[in-house]
């Protein structure tokens, strides 16, 4: 952990472990996928203690306070001390991620390879689309 005055948000993001690389992380900040305080940044945004931070992470989206600043990457157990994930974004994800299941469910599960007459319709569909 540093104790200077900001670290760079793409550090920051790899060392809390938010992205496995440097170069992901900075993708992602410099895409529009992480806002500090509110506002869109750019990768080279000093963090500072008590920013809020909010990362989208695929379909996922975290909304974290910096507690405390970190360049390097450590144990997941060091880079967990670095943030405090809020509440309300704890309670969305858990949401998102049962509804995602949900639908998942819903869908009609593949019925498994086309038989031989469905592989002859398919072929006599496209020869007539191509003629």
């Amino acid at each position: 952990m540093t104790s200077g005055q900001g670290v760079r948000i793409d550090k920051w993001l790899w060392a809390a472990r938010f992205f496995k690389t440097r170069s992901l992380a900075s993708q992602a900040v410099a895409g529009g996928k992480v806002h500090a305080n509110g506002g869109r940044v750019k990768p080279a945004k000093a963090v500072a203690v008590g920013d809020t931070l909010r990362i989208q992470r695929g379909e996922e989206e975290f909304v974290v306070e910096v507690l405390a600043l970190a360049d390097k990457r450590g144990p997941a157990s060091v880079a967990q001390q670095l943030y405090l994930e809020t509440e309300a974004s704890v309670l969305a994800r858990e949401a998102d991620r049962e509804q995602r299941r949900l639908l998942a469910a819903q869908r009609a599960a593949p019925t498994g390879r086309p038989t031989k007459r469905d592989r002859r319709l398919i072929r006599n569909f496209i020869r007539k689309d191509g003629d």
